[in-house]
């Protein structure tokens, strides 16, 4: 088990402002979100506008982990990518979120999803997941990685180069006509050969215009329940979260970080896919 101290709450930063010019998600304000518009299977325009907002996800991902680096807050990790999104026109989609009181969510080590950003300094060896979301023209693109922060011990790399293949492996196996548990049993088969635990309680999502859809996608082997049939045109997240130890977790007093029951490290990776006549395209590209 890597040798670190526990993850602890720091100091979270007021919220950041949002320019009248960007188009807010109708849930900003809200309690709660308003029911989805659109269905699962997406038209041709949609999904147009599904490529648009997942490639500036990826984009803006792809920022705030290139400032991961030892010494830099994971505060600074949502100015990264929240001034990002502002400066394509896009909004951060957690900004608002239920609640959520930041840009994107930063879970370091032993947090499994969920962190808010605060000022506690990332140090070398950390691992951070960064789980940002774009919502533009009315649709939402959704992604995460985990990025190494420094060098990291040899069993946190293989965790996080494993979790990675998992979530590619879960996605491949999305081909229309196919039940959704597939991708679940994909992904547990998988992670079972390392004794990973396998997070059950946080699943992947239908997207579009609603954040989170109705749909739900397992990442563990949830057969014979979650039966519903991919079809071409559908657009959901895979992202599977695996830990060093137990997948139970316990959940922080702010109401959004969860962290494992047994403190050892997790990992996760997420795509907004879309499944196509021929299998899935990954929406959330650069």
């Amino acid at each position: 088990m890597p040798t670190s101290t526990p993850i602890r709450p720091g100091r979270v930063s007021p919220l950041r402002t949002v320019p009248d010019r960007i188009t807010r998600p109708p849930y900003v304000g809200l309690d709660e979100p308003p029911a989805p518009r659109l269905p699962d299977v997406k038209d041709a325009e949609t999904i147009d506008k599904m490529r648009i907002a997942g490639r500036l996800a990826a984009q803006a991902l792809r920022a705030a982990g290139d400032a991961a680096v030892p010494g830099v807050t994971t505060d600074h990790l949502d100015r990264v990518g929240h001034e990002f999104l502002l400066d394509h026109g896009a909004y951060p989609s957690t900004l608002g979120y239920r609640g959520f009181p930041k840009s994107l969510c930063a879970s370091v080590n032993e947090v499994v999803c969920h962190g808010i950003p605060d000022d506690r300094p990332l140090q070398d060896g950390d691992i951070v997941k960064i789980d940002i979301t774009a919502f533009i023209n009315g649709v939402h693109g959704d992604n995460c990685a985990t990025f190494i922060v420094g060098e990291a011990e040899p069993q946190v790399t293989e965790l996080v180069e494993r979790t990675k293949q998992a979530m590619l492996r879960g996605i491949k196996a999305a081909m229309p006509g196919r039940q959704v548990n597939i991708i679940g049993r994909v992904i547990e088969s998988y992670a079972r050969r390392f004794g990973y635990g396998v997070v059950r309680d946080y699943t992947g999502h239908g997207i579009g215009d609603a954040f989170h859809s109705g749909l739900v996608i397992p990442h563990y082997d949830a057969a014979p329940l979650y039966t519903d049939v991919i079809e071409p045109g559908m657009t959901f997240t895979v992202e599977p979260m695996l830990n060093l130890g137990t997948p139970e977790w316990d959940l922080w007093d702010d109401g959004w970080t969860a962290v494992t029951k047994d403190r050892q490290w997790s990992a996760q990776f997420e795509n907004t896919i879309l499944i196509t006549e021929s299998g899935p395209e990954i929406l959330t590209q650069p």
